[in-house]
């Protein structure tokens, strides 16, 4: 009799396990969902108007969330750091729509930062960074610099992905949406939720610029 209780007790645990495995990946998913609808709503608006603050409000919506899909080695020295931080290098075309949408975010625990940088030293403590389209003219100096560091690049710089960066806005069919080039973050030690990249428009998933 006992042997059977506990056969039972064990059956009912494994469902409750099962269910609640459910229920977090249901809610992670309906998260992601959540903000792909936001993006739907707002980019009419950018078509209609063509005003930077849309558009941009549209991009900061996503570098948020790019960040809740992506995880950084243990070891990376910005893991240890008490904040997360999403930089802008360069030209910030964001000013402060980007502070707006991170206010009183976490991730992994950590308060979230918007944070401006200008030297390219100080962009390796961060963990997103948007490259600012002042800097394609520097772009490969950029990128070089930051080879095997655990910052995930984003930019809207033409050809981005296909030059090294890992995450690149594009315009199709008057809505912004992303490439990625897989092979840069995971050359950065980067893992990529599969989500994300169901999202993305391209995965390039060959490390060789260009391709």
């Amino acid at each position: 009799m006992r042997i059977k209780k506990r056969g039972a007790a064990k059956r009912i645990l494994g469902r409750a396990a099962l269910d609640l495995a459910r229920k977090w990946r249901q809610r992670v998913l309906l998260r992601w969902a959540v903000s792909i609808a936001f993006v739907t709503i707002v980019e009419p608006c950018i078509s209609a108007q063509k005003g930077k603050p849309q558009e941009y409000e549209v991009k900061a919506t996503y570098l948020y969330n790019f960040a809740r899909f992506v995880e950084w080695p243990a070891t990376a020295a910005t893991v240890k750091s008490d904040a997360f931080t999403i930089c802008v290098l360069g030209q910030d075309p964001f000013g402060a729509i980007l502070d707006a949408v991170v206010a009183g975010e976490t991730i992994d625990g950590k308060v979230v930062l918007a944070k401006r940088v200008l030297k390219l030293q100080d962009a390796v403590s961060c963990r997103v960074l948007y490259v600012s389209s002042s800097e394609e003219s520097r772009l490969k100096e950029v990128l070089a610099a930051l080879d095997k560091v655990c910052v995930l690049t984003v930019s809207d710089i033409p050809q981005f992905s296909q030059r090294g960066g890992m995450i690149q806005f594009v315009q199709e069919s008057n809505r912004i949406r992303f490439e990625v080039n897989l092979a840069s973050a995971e050359d950065a030690g980067l893992s990529l939720s599969s989500e994300l990249l169901k999202v993305a428009i391209t995965v390039r998933r060959n490390s060789q610029p260009g391709d």
